[in-house]
């Protein structure tokens, strides 16, 4: 019998896959069908990972380790995937860094250069060269994952925000430049609670939820829904869209 699952046969890479809104993602696509590649620096984790998608719902998945804040690493990456005869049907650039720092004047130029090579540079050469791919083989989808910071900016994430303003810039590029083949869309995302949000500060998480429409933090699986939804063909005359999943921040 026939698997009837939205993205059966499909083959889809998410970076950042092992944790967080990244493994949600992950599972929400496994559950409909797709072979899912979780891509993060320790390998070890992706394997386990994937393996506990094919348990939990009968599909292949891979695990590949990747310090995708290498532009070699990336080129080895999709080296990786030729190989294996692994073509690319979405590609989900989640990955993400958000580090902390004690005053703007203290931005080392190796924190500002790390933190772009992961949110901006990773995702501009992995969109170039599977999104290529894409089009060679006819047809595609690449969704970004931003941030709400690239709108609603505070002092605490310079390069962060400045980062994920530049991916919101690259959607609209690579929507071009892609087109009409392949489609490439933004969820810009809000506070969720994942690992990452056990180190807010709770005065700073008070502020977000008071100025949040739905007066709280999202949890990992309400981004699963926006994710499907613009990697899919419900979305088929979406493209270079951004879309706030935030619980409506003002």
């Amino acid at each position: 019998m026939a698997d009837e699952r939205q993205y059966a046969g499909k083959t889809v890479l998410i970076t950042g896959g092992s944790r967080g809104l990244g493994k949600e993602m992950a599972h929400g696509f496994a559950a409909q069908g797709a072979r899912v590649v979780v891509v993060s620096r320790n390998e070890d984790v992706c394997v386990e990972v994937a393996n506990e998608l094919s348990d939990r719902h009968g599909v292949e998945a891979l695990g590949i380790g990747c310090h995708i804040g290498r532009w070699d690493a990336l080129d080895g990456l999709v080296d990786q995937l030729d190989a294996r005869s692994l073509g690319v049907d979405v590609l989900i650039n989640n990955a993400g860094m958000s580090p902390l720092y004690d005053g703007l004047a203290n931005v080392s130029e190796a924190l500002w250069d790390k933190t772009f090579a992961v949110n901006l540079r990773a995702p501009f050469r992995l969109s170039a060269l599977l999104g290529e791919r894409m089009v060679t083989r006819g047809g595609g989808s690449i969704v970004n994952i931003s941030s709400i910071g690239s709108i609603r900016p505070g002092p605490e994430m310079a390069p962060y925000v400045a980062a994920k303003a530049g991916l919101n810039v690259l959607t609209e590029v690579f929507a071009q430049s892609l087109g009409p083949t392949v489609r490439v869309n933004t969820i810009m995302a809000g506070a969720f609670r994942t690992d990452v949000s056990a180190h807010w500060d709770p005065a700073e998480v008070d502020r977000v939820t008071a100025q949040t429409a739905l007066q709280r933090t999202g949890a990992p699986s309400e981004i699963v829904g926006a994710a499907l939804f613009l990697a899919g063909e419900t979305a088929s005359f979406t493209s270079g869209a951004i879309l706030r999943v935030d619980g409506g921040r003002a």
